[in-house]
C-alpha cells in the first residue's frame, strides 16, 4: 500500500476514515466506492471531503448505503457512510 494511501485512511471507533481532500476527480470517488465494494464489516466510513459529493449519492443508493453529514472541521464536507436498513 502507497503511503499516500495510508494517510489518507484510517480506522477509528468511528468507523474508517477516507481522506480525500485535494485529490483531483474522479479519485474521491474511486476511492469511496473501492472501500464500499471492499466491505468493511459493518463499519461506517467516514468520509472527509472539500465539498458537497453530489455524484456520490446516487452511487451509494445503489450499493444500498446511504450519507450523512456530520460535524467535522472549517471548510470540510464530512459524511457518514452506512449501509441502508
Amino acid at each position: 500500500m502507497k503511503a499516500d494511501v495510508r494517510r489518507r485512511r484510517w480506522h477509528d471507533d468511528e468507523g474508517v476514515h477516507l481522506d480525500v481532500r485535494g485529490l483531483p476527480p474522479p479519485e474521491p470517488m474511486v476511492m469511496i466506492m473501492a472501500a464500499i465494494d471492499a466491505g468493511v464489516d459493518g463499519d461506517a466510513i467516514v468520509v472527509h471531503h472539500e465539498r458537497d459529493p453530489v455524484f456520490l449519492y446516487p452511487e451509494l443508493s445503489e450499493r444500498g448505503w446511504v450519507a450523512t453529514r456530520v460535524d467535522g472541521e472549517p471548510g470540510e464536507v464530512r459524511l457518514k457512510l452506512v449501509r441502508a436498513g
